[in-house]
This record gives structure tokens, C-alpha cells and sequence, in this order.
């Protein structure tokens, strides 16, 4: 009877490992498949806009590395980029984001170096759920372009945001308070580069031209009503 019970006892032991491995692979697999998926920055059902979620795979090392590149030490205090929306490190005006007219803010540009032959703008938000989310690409904009008026696009050449706009796309953070980078570069070229050209190539294609860098950042934080 002894030998009756420690084989019944062994059998339900290896039972028991046999559903807990099996438990366990299938938590791995749902996290493994959670982890793959890319929260975009977009509304949620919670605030007043809610908009489709748009599931993107971003190359972020590419982009990281080519910012980190075009934005280190670069950073030039002759060149002037200012915004008649808001000033830098400042709340950027409902207005120019999702919850409002979305419409581009509008920037006063000067200093540019006399060696450039086009201007770059880049706005993007790292602090987005799925890594860099680009709002607004325009290169080859013409070195005289001193004014960008509010809600028009620049002249030049639209490279595409994440969400796959070739013009502005205002901040619209699913989640607390995001910092918005809006970055010029004064280039000793113009970019052979398409429209709907991504950041990173952008990035790319820029490295060892850029002149000159200025940076201007908003902050932006949702209301639920």
C-alpha cells in the first residue's frame, strides 16, 4: 500500500509541474505579444477627442541615434527660433494640438548662418508610449523664410509623421504631461531626399551638414472632462 501511495503521490507532483510550466509559457507568450504592441500617441475614451489607434512600428534606434547625432553640441545661440505661440519650456496653447484647431503654431527664424542652403524643421515627442513620435517634418524650406505663419505650411518639402501626415499634427498625449521638441537646422544643402521621407532618413541625410541647431520646447498635458 505504501508503494500505491508514493507512486499516486509522484504522479500528481509531475501532474501539478506539467500544468504549472504549461501556465507559465502561456503567460510568457501574452506578455511577449503585449510587449510587441505599439500604443501610438493618441486619445483615449476618456478625454473629449477620441480618435482611431493607429498600431506603428517605429525604428527607434535609428531615429534615437541619428537625433543624438544632429542634436548634440549643435546647438547654436545665434540662431534665432522663436514661436508666437508660447515660449520655450512653456504649456503650448490648446490650439495647436488635438483638443483644438490643430493648426501649426507660428516662428519667427533669424541668425542663419550665410553658408546655409536650407532650413529643417523637426517636432517630435520622446516622450510618447511607443518611443519618438514625429508631429511634423518639413525640409529644403528656403534659407530667406523668416516668418512661418500660424496654420500655414512652410514652403518646402513634407516628410511624414508617425501617424502618416505629411503636414502638422499637434500634440495629443494619451497620458499625462509630454514635452514637445521643435527643432531647426540651418544645412549646407538641400536634402535629394522624396516627400513622406521619414525622420530617420531626414536625420541621416543631415548628419555632416548641419550648420547650425536651435530647439524650442512646449509642454503638454490632456484635460479629462
Amino acid at each position: 500500500m505504501k508503494k500505491k501511495y508514493i507512486i499516486a503521490i509522484v504522479v500528481v507532483i509531475l501532474i501539478l509541474s506539467i500544468f504549472i510550466i504549461i501556465l507559465f509559457s502561456g503567460y510568457r507568450s501574452v506578455k511577449n505579444q503585449n510587449n510587441n504592441i505599439q500604443t501610438p500617441e493618441r486619445s483615449s475614451q476618456d478625454y473629449k477627442i477620441t480618435e482611431d489607434f493607429v498600431l506603428v512600428n517605429i525604428p527607434q534606434d535609428d531615429i534615437s541615434e541619428a537625433k543624438a547625432t544632429t542634436t548634440n553640441n549643435m546647438i547654436d545661440p545665434n540662431l534665432i527660433f522663436k514661436s508666437s505661440g508660447f515660449n520655450d519650456q512653456e504649456r503650448i496653447p490648446k490650439k495647436y494640438t488635438c483638443d483644438g484647431e490643430n493648426i501649426n503654431p507660428g516662428f519667427d527664424i533669424s541668425g542663419v548662418n550665410s553658408d546655409a542652403k536650407s532650413l529643417v524643421i523637426v517636432v517630435d515627442d520622446p516622450d510618447a508610449q511607443a518611443g519618438v513620435w514625429v508631429h511634423w517634418i518639413k525640409f529644403n524650406i528656403p534659407v530667406g523664410v523668416t516668418e512661418i505663419l500660424e496654420g500655414q505650411e512652410p514652403e518646402g518639402i513634407s516628410g511624414k509623421g508617425t501617424g502618416e501626415n505629411l503636414e502638422y499634427f499637434g500634440p495629443c498625449p494619451p497620458d499625462l504631461e509630454h514635452s514637445y521638441s521643435f527643432r531647426l537646422y540651418s544645412l549646407d544643402i538641400e536634402l535629394t531626399l522624396p516627400e513622406g521621407s521619414g525622420e530617420g532618413e531626414v536625420l541621416e541625410v543631415m548628419e555632416g551638414h548641419i550648420l547650425q541647431t536651435a530647439e524650442l520646447v512646449g509642454k503638454y498635458e490632456r484635460i479629462k472632462e
